[in-house]
């Protein structure tokens, strides 16, 4: 390992707005050795403990360096964003930025995505970004708007709850498309191009902020597809 990257694992260490759990604080197993996940202390406690006030919860999941979340921060400062990624190194990015910055409304999770319900409580989670997301060509069950996934984020979105997927691949899109309304999910809105209206319609919120991959997608004249989904509790 890099004496970069071990630098950069050491300050994660210091930053308040960053939670990493060990994995072996998070799953335990029984006596026949089936894994359970052991719930959080922040778990139900987001609000209280990390912001310091009361704020609808947005989470992004896969959030790499964390420019998207930050950025979502930034835009909406009267909600509060959580950024979620296992990639310790890509994490240091935004917890940095938010704390040289003072960004008290964005915060990180250093954990799996499978994970995720022992750190949230019912209800606490009020809208999830999923940004350009691996889309498991060959491993659907991977994918992280699969039933198997969307019924994890059920157990701890509000009733009305909304889920936003940006990606560039048609596979994704065509795909929670498809399966997310039998997994309980209302399609509120779809597009397979984002970029090819005009733009003053009511995607240019969406096209507002852009990841790093975004950025280099379109300039390659890749389309960018976005769907909306509610949890229809």
């Amino acid at each position: 390992m890099s004496k970069g990257k071990l630098a950069r694992f050491a300050e994660n260490e210091t930053f308040k707005c960053l939670v990493q759990p060990s994995v072996e604080q998070i799953v335990r197993y029984d006596g026949e050795g089936h894994a359970n996940f052991e719930d959080q202390p922040i778990k139900g406690n987001w609000n209280s403990e990390m912001f310091r006030r009361d704020a609808p919860i947005v989470l992004e999941l896969g959030c790499g360096k964390g420019e998207y979340t930050v950025a979502l921060s930034q835009k909406y400062p009267f909600q509060n964003f959580i950024g979620v990624d296992i990639k310790g190194a890509r994490l240091w990015k935004g917890a940095k930025y938010a704390t040289d910055n003072n960004l008290l409304n964005v915060a990180f999770l250093r954990t799996r995505i499978e994970f995720v319900t022992a750190f949230f409580s019912p209800g606490e989670v009020s809208e999830i970004w999923i940004t350009f997301a691996d889309p498991q060509p060959k491993c659907p069950r991977k994918r992280l708007t699969h039933p198997d996934f969307l019924e994890r984020y059920k157990t701890f979105l509000k009733p009305g709850g909304i889920v936003h997927l940006k990606t560039d691949s048609i596979l994704l899109h065509e795909f929670t498309l498809e399966t997310a309304p039998s997994a309980g999910f209302k399609v509120l809105l779809h597009d397979a191009d984002i970029y090819s209206h005009d733009p003053a319609s009511d995607l240019a919120e969406i096209r507002d902020v852009k990841t790093y991959y975004e950025r280099q997608f379109l300039a390659k004249g890749m389309p960018i597809t976005y769907l909306r989904l509610q949890y229809d509790s």
